[in-house]
Formats: structure tokens, sequence, C-alpha cells
């Protein structure tokens, strides 16, 4: 797989996927970005590479331009000094130079071709690994948060299969029968009080009634015999 491959298979791999499969999400997370800052590492590796590989065709090519030009300048001073087989020399080495000049241009034309696209491939995938870090912690959260419920409610089941929460809400049940017995003395004891009270009071009247109707026959008593003697 070459470089630019295998960058664009980074970009392209979709991290919400791995996190819907994975069983613990949290590590995935952490796992997949420290894979992806290691190959983003070999990426600026081999990219870097590439770019020396890309200068040092364009020396070669330089150097190469220059020979050719340099021997071209000596087959023109060998014709002018009547040096024909000197100025063929020259020419023959001077073409030469120009045909490795030719190549390396050639070479280097399409080094800066792939530079160029290395380039791009290492952008994305460094814009790739920054949003990757941007979503790190709020789905790490979201993982959490969703364990936990997971949890909660798994202990929820446990105890409503156990009975513990039936029993609690039968003991709550014999509690408030418990404070109903107790209210019900309360009242009764009250109720007892006020009748005694009652009873007091009607006892008072009574005792009232029966003393006034007693003065009123002691009034009524001597006067009775004084009329039947005077009858």
């Amino acid at each position: 797989m070459t470089i630019v491959e295998r960058i664009s298979t980074l970009v392209r791999a979709n991290i919400n996927d791995l996190i819907d499969r994975a069983e613990d999400p949290e590590k995935v997370i952490k796992q997949l970005l420290m894979d992806m800052h290691s190959q983003l590492v070999q990426a600026k590796t081999q990219v870097a590479a590439a770019i020396a590989d890309e200068k040092l065709l364009y020396e070669r090519f330089q150097d190469n331009q220059a020979q050719a030009a340099d021997w071209q300048h000596k087959a023109e001073l060998a014709v002018e000094k009547g040096e024909d087989e000197l100025a063929r020399e020259a020419l023959t080495r001077r073409t030469g130079f120009q045909q490795s000049a030719d190549g390396f241009k050639s070479q280097y034309d399409a080094q800066a071709q792939q530079v160029e696209v290395l380039k791009g491939a290492l952008a994305q995938l460094e814009a790739k690994i920054e949003e990757a870090e941007t979503k790190k912690n709020l789905l790490i959260a979201r993982s959490r948060r969703a364990q936990a419920e997971t949890e909660i409610r798994t202990t929820l089941s446990g105890l409503d299969e156990s009975g513990a929460l039936a029993s609690f809400e039968r003991m709550e049940q014999k509690v408030d029968e418990q404070e109903a017995r107790a209210a019900a003395l309360g009242e009764m004891e009250s109720v007892s009080v006020d009748q005694r009270f009652t009873a007091l009071e009607t006892g008072e009247q009574v005792e009232r009634e029966l003393t006034a109707l007693k003065a009123k026959k002691a009034i009524e008593s001597p006067q009775a015999p004084a009329a039947l003697t005077a009858g």
C-alpha cells in the first residue's frame, strides 16, 4: 500500500462506526487516536522523504543543465579557434549532459506532482485527527453516561427480580397501618376524655335540677296543711 493509499484509508476511517461496534468505546477512541497519530508521524516522514527526493532531482537537473551549457560554450569556443575535433567532443558531451538534464527534469516534474498529492493527503489526515480530538471528550462523556445509565437500570432490574423493592413496599404498607392504628387510638382516647367531661357536665346539670326541684317542693309543702285546716 502506497503512502497515498494509507493516508486515504485513514481519512475514510469512520470513528462512529468503530464506537458502535466497540464494547469499550473509551478505550477504542484513545487507541484509534494513538494509531492515527502514529500513522501521521509515518506519513510525515515519507512525505519529507518525497520532498527530499524532489529537491535532489531538481539539483541534479540544474547540475546537468549547467554542465550542458558549459560544454555548449566550450564547443563554441573550439569552433572560434578552428578546433573542430574539440568542438565535436564538446558537443557530444553537451548532448549527454542535456539528455541527463532533460531526464532529471521529467523525473522532477513527476515527483513535484506526487509531493503535492502527498501534501494534500497529509493535510486531510491532520484535519481528520483534529476533528477526532475535538470529538474525543464528547464521545467519551456520552459513553460514560450511557454506561452509568445501563448500570443503574441493571441494578433496578435486579432489585425487581430479587423482590427487594416489593418487600420494601410491603414494609411501607405495614408502617402506614401502624400509623393508622396509632392515630385511631389517639382519636379513641380523645373521644373517651370528651365523654367523661360530657358525663361530668351532665351530672352537674342533673344535680342542679334536683336541687331546684327540692327547693320548689320545700316551698310548696308547708302551705298545704294550712289550707286543709282552714277548710
